[in-house]
């Protein structure tokens, strides 16, 4: 049993010996066979080394060839260029080279021209002397021969020919003083023209005339029967209790109204157009219609009275004044509404003397109630300046504000410069275009009748009225009317139509003279 266990052991140390050796005689073998493989591969990288660096070396052989090539072009370029730009400036030196070589010729020749005109001056101040010391001698002789032919010595005959120069002095002052005057007045006026312009263009109104009847439109035809009422009883309780005629014709849809008191048509107005809207037309009702819209119109007439007030910037106006203010909105002249142009006589009025540095306040309260007198020339009789004098000495208004008023029509010589500057306002608020009306025939005449003036003179070929009459623009013939005859043909016609026409405001003469002359270049 021992002995088969030695045995054992000793095959297996025999095979472990044996296995041992192998495997060393294999490594070797393995080692052997990979030193051969790293042989060949170390030269192939070798080969490829210097097969990589030949190339290289080519490569780079080829690059400096080219960058040569290169920058013997670059030089060779640069080259030209220097060679050009050198060129260039070599030019430039000798264009700049010749035009100095000008330059000094014509300093030379202009020097040469200056000497000689130099020596030529020189002989002419010597001849000059020559002849002034020869009319000095000449001046002594004849003064020596008016001694003796006169009579008078050089002394005497200053002091005589002094006071004949004081003499004409003295008239020359005159001239010089009535010279001045007219020009200190020509001034003036254009000074008035400038601040009456100022005020016109600082106070535009946008209001034209007005007409004097009111028309109500009606829904339907079917409306003016019952207006009318049975047998007419609604017509007459509604005239009586306004005191407005009722127009019904056979205008569709509408009925005029007709009054000659603006108030009593405005009450009539909103009375119809209330029982209209309302659609209850009877007796009763009128008059409970006509007593509420009277007392709108009362209202309305103080509302306008203290807006006029407020509006012009005028303080301390009696409130009866004020309500007879608010009944001008309901009046008008030619037109015209009384209270827009009391506010628009106010309003200029009141520029005008701050232009001239006067109390604008006075002015402005003169311009509005100028024309109050027009609210009462229904209920009192006379003038709406006498009415208008007497509301305001009535309501205790300033002495030169009721002078203002009598004197706005020229009834009495204004004596302040606050009615002359109302009535400046006054003219140039009514003379505006479209401040009032005229009638058309009366209009077309006085375009006539300004048209034959001018056609009248002689000299005058053509002539037209425009600006609505304002201006006459004449043509005048040449040939017969000069340049100076212009002025006085102008004068003459001017002074012949303030004598033979009445219109507001002025009227502007314009003549134009033109002469022309064709030919024509074959």
């Amino acid at each position: 049993m021992n002995m088969n266990s030695s045995e054992l052991l000793r095959l297996v140390i025999c095979g472990f010996a044996s296995f041992a050796v192998g495997a060393v005689i294999a490594f070797f073998l393995g080692v052997k066979y990979r030193m051969k493989v790293a042989e060949a591969e170390l030269g192939s990288a070798e080969e490829e080394a210097k097969r990589l660096v030949s190339d290289a070396i080519k490569t780079a052989e080829s690059k400096k060839k080219e960058a040569l090539i290169e920058a013997k072009d670059e030089i060779y370029r640069m080259k030209n260029d220097a060679e050009k730009e050198l060129k260039e400036r070599r030019n430039e030196a000798q264009r700049l080279e010749r035009r100095l070589q000008q330059k000094e010729e014509n300093l030379d020749r202009k020097s040469e021209n200056m000497e000689k005109k130099e020596d030529a001056l020189q002989q002419k101040l010597k001849e000059a002397d020559d002849k002034l010391k020869e009319a000095e001698l000449v001046k002594a002789r004849q003064f020596e021969m008016l001694e003796r032919i006169s009579g008078y010595s050089e002394e005497q005959a200053k002091e005589y020919l002094l006071s004949q120069l004081d003499d004409e002095l003295t008239h020359e002052k005159a001239v010089k003083i009535s010279q001045f005057e007219q020009r200190l007045k020509d001034e003036s006026d254009q000074r008035a023209r400038e601040i009456i312009s100022q005020a016109i263009q600082r106070c535009a109104a946008d209001h034209v005339s007005e007409v004097t009847v009111s028309v109500v439109p009606l829904p339907n035809d079917e409306m003016k029967g019952r207006i009318i009422g049975r047998e007419g009883r609604n017509i007459r309780t509604l005239e009586t209790l306004t005191g407005v005629d009722l127009i019904i014709d056979d205008t569709p849809e509408a009925i005029t109204l007709s009054s000659h008191d603006p108030v009593r048509r405005e009450i009539a107005r909103l009375s119809l157009e209330k029982l209209i809207q309302d659609g209850r037309i009877h007796p009763a009702r009128i008059e409970e219609t006509v007593e509420k819209a009277t007392r709108e119109v009362e209202q309305k007439i103080k509302a306008d009275g203290e807006r006029a007030v407020i509006e012009t910037g005028v303080h301390g106006i009696h409130p009866e004044l004020m309500k007879l203010l608010g009944r001008m909105r309901y009046r008008t002249s030619y037109g015209q509404n009384v209270l827009d142009h009391s506010i628009e006589v106010s309003q200029i009025a009141g520029i005008m003397a701050a232009e001239l540095g006067m109390d604008t306040a006075s002015a402005r309260r003169a311009g509005l109630l100028h024309d109050i007198g027009k609210a009462m020339t229904h209920e009192m009789e006379g003038s709406h300046v006498a009415i208008g004098v007497d509301l305001a000495r009535k309501y205790k208004e300033h002495p030169d504000i009721i002078h203002a008023i009598e004197a706005h029509h020229n009834d009495v010589e204004p004596r302040t410069l606050v009615a002359a500057l109302v009535q400046a306002a006054d003219a140039v608020s009514a003379a505006r275009p479209g401040a009032r009306r005229e009638n058309l025939e009366n209009y077309i005449k006085r375009l006539e009748k300004l048209e034959e003036i001018a056609n009248s003179f002689a000299g005058v070929d053509n002539c037209f009225a425009i600006q609505a009459g304002r201006e006459i623009r004449i043509m005048v013939k040449p040939e017969v009317v000069n340049d100076d005859d212009m002025v006085i043909l102008a004068r003459d016609i001017a002074k012949r139509i303030e004598d033979e026409m009445e219109y507001p405001g002025q009227i502007k003469v314009h003549l134009v003279r033109e002469s022309r002359s064709i030919d024509y270049a074959k």
